[in-house]
């Protein structure tokens, strides 16, 4: 097999793992919480500490950058794009999209492999 293959199947094994542990992550701060703007600054900073801490446990050689944004559902549109200038075999990214019946929660996972 070659080198550059048995990198892309670790990213793509990382990407599914780490989809799930954001997923998991979100639910188990917000829940079916209800919408409150005073402590929206809270959730988004336990869910992308919280879902850092998961991924660094991970002991893969990446850089993660992971950003979450949390809105009320009140019929306004949420349109988000994340684009990235790397390495497509070694590098990756997800991204969780999740709600309850009071809000959306989105939040993008970028795995960059640390070369030696």
């Amino acid at each position: 097999m070659p080198k550059g293959a048995s990198l892309f199947r670790c990213v793509c094994v990382c990407v599914s793992v780490s989809k799930l542990s954001v997923f998991q992550c979100i639910q188990s701060i917000i829940g079916e919480e209800s919408y409150r703007q005073d402590t929206v600054n809270q959730w988004t900073a336990k869910i992308v500490e919280q879902a850092l801490t998961l991924l660094v446990k991970q002991t893969k050689s990446y850089k993660y950058i992971v950003s979450c944004a949390v809105m009320q559902k009140s019929g306004a549109g949420l349109h988000t794009a994340n684009s990235c200038y790397w390495d497509t075999v070694t590098d990756g990214s997800c991204t969780v999209k999740w709600e309850n019946r009071t809000m959306y929660c989105v939040v993008s996972v970028f795995a960059v492999a640390l070369t030696p």
